[in-house]
């Protein structure tokens, strides 16, 4: 599987550590509630077909990536930096 990074171009996966689902970068306010992060640490969906993933370039540029995957058949739909959407752009 090749990752196409927006600052390195396309890389083998094995120079990415994939780190899970990328609702990781909507961590709960401070002040949420411990079933708010028991539900962010613990609860995971786990659905076939399009997810987005959370990807660290480990042997690159050390960027984290979202990566629009269907986990199915392995496809790579998009690829995007995660401070990028994390602001809501890109």
């Amino acid at each position: 599987m090749r990752i196409n990074c927006p600052l390195c171009g396309s890389r083998d996966s094995r120079e990415f550590h994939y780190r899970g689902s990328a609702k990781l970068l909507h961590r709960p306010d401070g002040d949420a509630g411990d079933a708010a992060f028991h539900d962010y640490v613990y609860l995971r969906e786990n659905p076939a077909g399009v997810n987005d993933d959370l990807w660290f370039h480990e042997n690159g540029c050390r960027s984290w990536l979202v990566v629009a995957r269907n986990v199915t058949t392995h496809e790579i739909l998009s690829v995007k930096l995660a401070a990028d959407v994390k602001r809501g752009g890109a």
